[in-house]
């Protein structure tokens, strides 16, 4: 189908597509295609879910690159002095940031217990009292979007600044991306508001009482902020002649480290980031709702699409190469 077809096929469609609200593709560093549905404009930005645990693996790389944490295989609770551990609790001391990255960090629940962290005064330190246990590190994947609240909690205490104004400065600002703004809410009421809102949002991204970010969710980007850092991904790291963060982390964060099951489609699992196919360059970072960064260095291009939330899809990178790429040609 021609570019017209195709917005009428999003517009119209009752299936997986319904919620799109933006897509755009960059090939070769210049945009190549950009629609938008919904009310949603070119510049507007929509709540990206999960692809926000992405954007924290950068910004972890970036912190790595400029020393201000040593590797991945530093220990977790080094990077908080003052954090009163739990009596009886042992495996905690061996958990390392890379245990973070890969989601294979062990905890002590069996479902993530939403309420008890986000009515907390301190998002990152409640994330860290749900850390360790009995089992010890066994290596085995657990999808953990509370967990990765302590990577917020590790930029801020090793950089001295809070993890926005990082983010701002070192990866939005250099890649042309608006800076970002806390929401400055974090009652229960405007969660719920934060993820159900089907409008437009602002850039912002979701914090708690303490100002700190959401690392797993809440993050708010426009479908060409996405393809933007898809862009810097297929670059190895550069953008606009600049490099912005390292060639050796980002082929750390894109190699397979863990194999998932059925439920993630047998993909592999690299730093917060999937690679879908074992013999393709293919990356991408994903989140509920569809919400993706797509990177295909065998073609050069790189698509970000938003979209609002709408539970149980799974096929956006399997619909960007059927229906997306052909639009590209």
């Amino acid at each position: 189908m021609n570019k017209e077809e195709f917005h009428k096929f999003v517009l119209n469609s009752t299936g997986n597509e319904s919620n799109i609200c933006q897509i755009c593709a960059i090939k070769d560093g210049l945009v190549i295609y950009e629609d938008c549905w919904r009310g949603f404009s070119a510049q507007d930005a929509a709540n990206v879910m999960s692809v926000t645990k992405g954007i924290m693996s950068l910004l972890t790389g970036i912190a790595i690159d400029k020393g201000y944490i040593k590797d991945v295989e530093q220990k977790v609770i080094d990077f908080f002095p003052d954090y009163q551990v739990k009596r009886g609790e042992k495996t905690i001391y061996d958990v390392e940031l890379r245990h973070l990255l890969t989601m294979t960090a062990p905890y002590k629940y069996r479902s993530e217990p939403w309420k008890k962290v986000c009515t907390s005064d301190d998002w990152t330190v409640a994330a860290l009292d749900l850390l360790g246990g009995r089992t010890g590190i066994t290596g085995e994947f657990k999808y953990a979007t509370l967990g990765i609240q302590i990577l917020s909690g590790i930029i801020e205490n090793v950089t001295g600044e809070k993890c926005i104004d990082f983010a701002n400065k070192n990866l939005f600002v250099p890649l042309g991306i608006p800076e970002h703004v806390i929401h400055g809410d974090s009652s229960k009421e405007d969660q719920f508001d934060y993820l159900m809102n089907k409008n437009p949002r602002k850039n912002e991204w979701y914090s708690d009482p303490k100002d700190t970010v959401t690392a797993g969710w809440g993050l708010c980007l426009s479908a060409i902020d996405l393809a933007k850092i898809g862009h810097l991904v297929l670059n190895n790291g550069v953008y606009d002649g600049k490099e912005i963060i390292s060639e050796k982390y980002l082929n750390d964060m894109t190699a397979p480290h863990i194999k998932l099951g059925k439920m993630f489609g047998f993909m592999d699992y690299g730093y917060l980031w999937y690679k879908p196919y074992k013999d393709r360059k293919v990356f991408a970072a994903i989140g509920d709702g569809g919400n993706v960064i797509y990177v295909d260095k065998e073609k050069n291009i790189s698509v970000g699409v938003t979209g609002t939330f709408k539970p149980r899809i799974f096929d956006r990178v399997d619909f960007i190469e059927k229906k997306v790429l052909p639009l590209t040609q």
